[in-house]
């Protein structure tokens, strides 16, 4: 029997090879077959049994699974195994659309009712109201996090997070001081997330946190007797940043060469220029409650703005005359100042960079650090035209995850493929994956112990340009594949070991906590191990649960075998009766702190 069951898998693998098939045995195509076998096997404390029909029927079969946690690793800050296997049984491309549809809460609003409730914690526990600041970055954090566990809207916040890592603010500036504005801008990134490029270039020009950020908040037409002029930081960051890069492109991301085999410049310093004129008069649209009569007015301080109203033109302010753009593009004079403003993101959007650019931007963080000219090229064109629209974010996403060069399996061992999993993103993972210890269903996190030992947080990049470059080289192997690994900027003998003290810290036997408060009543949250104790009665079974949820099915033998050595070693005999507790937390620690975690392919 076992002869001709063999036989019959081999030929069915015969056929998987020459054509690819889905009614073939092991696919769930085993209708009309009866499986003889002499038992199913069962083993004490386990509930599941291993039945003679699985050998034909596919089920126990965790191909399905693990290119799901593979997808899912690529488009969500994490998820458990129970939504990993509901996922499966459907489509990626109808999870895509579900996303598509699924309600997100405004941020801004969720920073409000965190910073309203802490203070009357803060009061409730004799504090004066006064004595209480905010809302400022905390509050921000606190409701990032709060936001972000157990929710639905889970690619919007992903691409969000993407978008946040080239079209940057940050907390640590003097924007730390307002949390409702951070999380106002976070909701323009997450809010045009599935819109359209075009959409959100105009809303963040216009967004007052970004107006602080790279001063065009208050930025003046020109006054040559007195030598002052347009301030040119926004118009410089809008086309190297956000938009078009330093280098002409063709549309699959390579660079077209000059005469002398140079790369071409997109722009030089009479563009930056004409720029800075084109975002000049921009003010407060309105003004905080205050004691000193300030009303919204251009050159009202950044202080009295209220940051989540969108800046106001003060056209007596704006620089008059027309202005000279990209690809000999004349912005005429004698129209408003919204007007010149609206025809420069044109100008900008329109570039034939545009398109690669985001592209490329956007598959380094969701993909892959490397893609190829071919996966950039088909993301080019989705963005250029589907359906007769230019700029569909659904259209680039969806391409960007459908992609062959993301789904097929063949691309895993691909020497190009893979990034390293930026620390925070790790982070989340846990948070995500886990179950957490929380009675009151708080998720608030200060998040400052991680960012000390990581520097990373949602909206805390050191600057502009972000927590580490795009096109970052990391060693000499690097430069001979012609390859780049952005996230190694920021992987240095000191952030590695700081993560793997976080780790840890989280894993320890004591229950430390992963998310940390700083308000009076509200204890902090650890991980929560009932559900994998469980599975750690045989190493293997836990070794391979945990592989489904953080190693996508690529955890190595050798990482495995250190896993199995270590987990076997924790017995009644050593540690006493809570042995299945150890063993999930060295589990963890062990699969946490591994290459195979930190690379996803």
């Amino acid at each position: 029997m076992k002869k001709v069951l063999l036989s019959i898998l081999f030929l069915a693998s015969l056929s998987i090879n020459a054509q690819q098939y889905s009614d073939y045995l092991g696919a769930g195509n085993s209708n009309g077959i009866k499986v003889t076998s002499s038992s199913s096997q069962t083993r004490t404390n386990w509930t599941e049994s291993a039945s003679g029909k699985n050998t034909i029927n596919g089920n126990g079969l965790d191909g399905r699974l693990l290119e799901t946690s593979r997808f899912l690793a690529q488009t969500t800050f994490g998820t458990d195994l129970e939504y990993i296997k509901t996922v499966a049984e459907g489509t990626f491309e109808d999870w895509i659309d579900a996303q598509f549809d699924t309600d997100s809460e405004s941020l801004g609003e969720q920073v409000q009712s965190v910073y309203d409730q802490a203070k009357s914690m803060y009061v409730a526990n004799g504090g004066i109201a006064d004595d209480y600041f905010g809302p400022y970055s905390l509050h921000f954090n606190y409701a990032w996090w709060q936001a972000n566990i157990g929710n639905e809207d889970l690619l919007r916040q992903r691409v969000a997070l993407a978008l946040s890592e080239f079209i940057i603010i940050s907390s640590e500036s003097a924007l730390g001081d307002y949390g409702v504005g951070l999380g106002d801008y976070y909701d323009v990134l997450k809010d045009n997330a599935f819109g359209n490029y075009r959409d959100l270039l105009l809303d963040m020009t216009l967004h007052p946190m970004m107006g602080g950020y790279l001063s065009h908040y208050n930025n003046p037409r020109s006054f040559p007797d007195e030598n002052i002029h347009p301030d040119e930081n926004f118009a410089r960051e809008i086309m190297q940043l956000f938009t078009i890069g330093l280098y002409e492109m063709n549309q699959d991301g390579t660079y077209p060469l000059d005469v002398n085999g140079d790369r071409i410049p997109t722009y030089d310093n009479d563009d930056i220029k004409e720029f800075a004129k084109i975002f000049t008069g921009l003010g407060p649209a309105e003004v905080i409650d205050n004691p000193w009569g300030v009303t919204a007015r251009f050159g009202a301080g950044f202080y009295f703005a209220v940051k989540d109203v969108p800046m106001k033109m003060y056209d007596e302010w704006h620089q008059p005359g027309s202005k000279s753009l990209l690809n000999d593009f004349v912005v005429p004079s004698g129209q408003s100042g919204m007007k010149d403003i609206e025809d420069a993101i044109d100008n900008l959007f329109n570039h034939p960079n545009v398109a690669p650019f985001v592209a490329t931007r956007l598959i380094q963080q969701l993909v892959k650090s490397n893609p190829s000219p071919a996966y950039v090229s088909r993301v080019s064109q989705a963005f250029n035209n589907t359906n007769g629209v230019r700029g569909d974010m659904k259209a680039v996403i969806k391409t960007i995850l459908l992609d062959a060069e993301a789904r097929n399996c063949s691309w895993i061992d691909n020497p190009s493929n893979g990034k390293l999993i930026e620390p925070m993103l790790r982070y989340f993972n846990v948070t995500r994956q886990l179950d957490l210890d929380s009675e009151d269903d708080i998720y608030w996190n200060v998040g400052w112990n991680f960012f000390n030992a990581t520097r990373q947080l949602p909206l805390a990049s050191p600057s502009v340009f972000n927590f580490y470059p795009p096109d970052y080289v990391p060693n000499a192997d690097f430069t001979d594949a012609n390859l780049v690994g952005p996230e190694f900027k920021i992987h240095n003998s000191a952030s590695a070991i700081a993560f793997v003290n976080e780790v840890d810290y989280w894993t320890y036997p004591q229950y430390y906590s992963v998310l940390n408060t700083w308000e009076l009543g509200i204890e902090d949250v650890s991980l929560d191990f009932e559900g994998l104790k469980y599975y750690a009665k045989d190493s293997e079974v836990l070794i391979n649960q945990l592989d489904k949820l953080f190693t996508r099915g690529q955890l190595s033998n050798e990482t495995k075998l250190l896993m199995r050595q270590a987990i076997d070693g924790l017995t009644a005999s050593n540690v006493g009766n809570e042995y299945e507790q150890y063993r999930v937390k060295m589990a963890l620690y062990l699969i946490l702190v591994s290459p195979d975690y930190a690379i996803l392919r």
